[in-house]
């Protein structure tokens, strides 16, 4: 068993279906049907079953592709070592990041990263910080950038903190939010919590939902066109519209915040590649 059967047993896991594992991997299925059954002879035991709508794997199977997955893990991460024991900074960079952070603020930081470091690739996953922090568990990806405070057992760094804003096409009374129609999106539950836990505390009232959307920037167009107001973090607003803009702030004054973390394996700061990331966003913040 060799490491191109490990990429055969992890890729036919996630595809369970032989075509499009073979399609992938750019073998033949008849070579990929060899294969799998020569594995099952050396190790004397049914990998998978075929059936009409794919393969289902057996618990044997199961156990095996385990063990694949960390052999291509150890084999990736000594790869990375290897590459990063000179001074060259080279090789490529995984990364897990939120969606909005994505959008709005990783495509200027990863060209200028680039151009200091030409030599570096970039592998980016985006999802919700939920996902990104199981990523980095995973150690599928080196740095995870989350938005919201999380419990986790990884080094973190503060990048950004943003407020929370009551944002309308005309001006409201925030006093009279109760009664206005509201735009509510689907997002994280660390700031479902967030805002929830706000209005608890300002308002004696629910919220009057008029409207329910599956992304912040679709909420905001629906704020643009004066369909209603909504609750955005700051990362999503720009200067030059002409919009009401108001801080959300605690019955003390405190204003409500949104922060950005840095999450990472403290030990993979020995690579190279990792430590230099992290510096220039040391410095970007």
């Amino acid at each position: 068993m060799d490491n191109q059967d490990w990429v055969i047993l992890h890729t036919l896991f996630a595809e369970k279906n032989i075509t499009k594992t073979a399609d992938k991997l750019r073998i033949s299925q008849p070579a990929l049907t060899y294969r799998l059954q020569q594995l099952e002879q050396e190790f004397e035991i049914k990998i998978v079953h075929r059936g009409r709508r794919g393969v289902a794997f057996t618990p044997q199977g199961e156990h095996l592709v385990k063990y694949a997955d960390e052999m291509l893990l150890q084999l990736r991460k000594t790869k990375e070592y290897l590459q990063n024991m000179d001074t060259k900074v080279q090789g490529t960079l995984r990364l897990g990041v939120s969606s909005i952070f994505a959008r709005y603020k990783l495509p200027t930081i990863l060209k200028n990263f680039h151009s200091q470091y030409p030599d570096v690739d970039f592998n980016v996953t985006t999802g919700w910080s939920e996902e990104v922090i199981n990523h980095v568990y995973q150690q599928k990806v080196h740095i995870g950038i989350i938005r919201g405070d999380y419990n986790f057992p990884f080094q973190r760094k503060l990048l950004l903190e943003e407020n929370m804003c009551i944002v309308s096409q005309k001006q409201i009374d925030i006093n009279d939010l109760p009664n206005l129609p509201r735009i509510y999106y689907n997002t994280d539950t660390s700031l479902k919590k967030l805002i929830d836990n706000w209005w608890h505390e300002r308002y004696s009232h629910p919220p009057l939902i008029t409207m329910e959307v599956d992304k912040m920037e679709t909420c905001k167009e629906m704020v643009l066109n004066g369909l209603g107001y909504a609750i955005l973090p700051n990362i999503l607003l720009n200067e030059n519209e002409d919009l009401f803009i108001a801080k959300c702030t605690t019955l003390d004054g405190v204003p409500l915040i949104r922060r950005t973390w840095m999450v990472l394996r403290e030990e993979d700061l020995e690579i190279s590649i990792i430590k230099s990331f992290v510096n220039f966003l040391e410095k970007w913040t």
